[in-house]
């Protein structure tokens, strides 16, 4: 049975993280940060099921901040993302958190300068945060000074536990000490899933949430029924000027759509910005960058951005594709409506995706609603 902690201060922070931590609008920890901080800062391993916009990312920042010896200058937490954007997103989470801690912190990511990311190892910042081919490469070369690490952290493990990655995550732990502390954490979780986790941990706590308690409250979802996939557009168009009122994300299931559907969409003289991928870094940046300030209102996106990324504006999603994985509906439409915010999902359905919907309902034990007069409907 796992304790919950009503606030942060009944966890016994330090006062220097918890004056970051109230610094940053917490006032009180979320369902997972009552459960999940406490039994990994008393050194278990951790698997955590955290649904997107929970708190999932402080939950293990405030875990290892606690844990830090700040006095020590040396590598102590390697905290590994699937994406750069994610990994980007920590790092300022971090920064923001321990802002009154002496704390030093490197994000190490594919896309950006090998020897400025080398020489910043070598100075032993407290915490990397990166990527698994990146980590992977400084750990072989023995920039980073294993022998220092107390803690490894998986965000969207699943995602890392995937086929993509699971040979670099295997080889980041044959790197590492064998008494390393390894924090999981996921807004979804499959059998297979935990068979892999339980190769690299050590009797895991888990505190994991049921399919059905996987909550999209908050979250008003409804559905557009097209006949055919040529109609996706017009019906994009005609929804436009509801979805930039607000910033929005439109979900594409490839890359190709989500370039045509640009193309498209700005040869037409509507205002959009896309992004994916196969992206230089540089420019990825940018675009987050402006659609987080509201230089852009209207972002399509392939799965890219669907895990992690906050975006704290974003009340509307479309999936202009539904998405293949059940799973994933979840990630993508829980860029709206988080930390308790309402937010709007609107899916484009063919009959080829109507056995999907269903599935969708079902999974998520949820009702999908057909999308009312655009007169009746309220975006708040």
């Amino acid at each position: 049975m796992v304790d919950v902690y009503e606030s942060f201060e009944d966890m016994g922070l330090k006062d220097h993280l918890l004056r970051g931590v109230f610094s940053m609008g917490y006032e009180r920890p979320s369902f997972i940060q009552s459960k999940a901080i406490v039994p990994f800062v008393e050194g278990n391993d951790v698997i955590a099921q955290a649904q997107s916009g929970t708190g999932k990312t402080a939950t293990f920042s405030i875990s290892m901040l606690q844990k830090i010896n700040e006095d020590v200058r040396e590598t102590q937490v390697i905290i590994l993302s699937h994406t750069r954007e994610l990994a980007l997103q920590i790092k300022n989470v971090i920064e923001s958190m321990s802002q009154y801690m002496k704390i030093t912190i490197n994000l190490s990511v594919g896309g950006t300068a090998l020897r400025t990311n080398i020489d910043e190892l070598k100075r032993r910042p407290h915490i990397i945060i990166g990527t698994p081919g990146r980590v992977l490469d400084m750990l072989s070369k023995e920039i980073i000074d294993k022998n220092t690490l107390k803690t490894l952290i998986l965000d969207e493990a699943d995602e890392l536990l995937s086929t993509i990655f699971l040979n670099q995550i295997y080889d980041v732990f044959k790197l590492l000490p064998s008494d390393v502390q390894v924090g999981l954490y996921s807004a979804t979780m499959t059998p297979d899933f935990f068979k892999l986790a339980a190769k690299f941990m050590r009797d895991p706590i888990k505190i994991l949430v049921k399919t059905d308690e996987l909550t999209l409250e908050g979250i008003k979802q409804y559905y557009i029924d097209l006949e055919k996939n040529d109609f996706k557009y017009e019906t994009l168009c005609d929804l436009y000027s509801l979805i930039s009122v607000s910033q929005s994300i439109i979900y594409c299931n490839s890359r190709r759509i989500v370039e045509i559907l640009s193309r498209r969409l700005t040869n037409d003289d509507f205002s959009v910005a896309m992004i994916h991928g196969d992206m230089p870094q540089k420019e990825r940046n940018k675009i987050m960058d402006d659609f987080r300030n509201g230089v852009n209102r209207v972002l399509i996106s392939t799965d890219l951005l669907s895990r992690g990324i906050d975006i704290q504006q974003v009340s509307i999603v479309i999936n202009y594709d539904v998405p293949q994985s059940v799973d994933n509906y979840i990630h993508r439409i829980g860029r709206s409506g988080r930390f308790g915010r309402k937010g709007t999902a609107i899916n484009f359905i063919t009959e080829y995706d109507k056995a999907k919907l269903v599935e969708l309902e079902q999974y998520y034990s949820t009702q999908i609603e057909p999308l009312p007069e655009l007169s009746q409907l309220n975006i708040s």
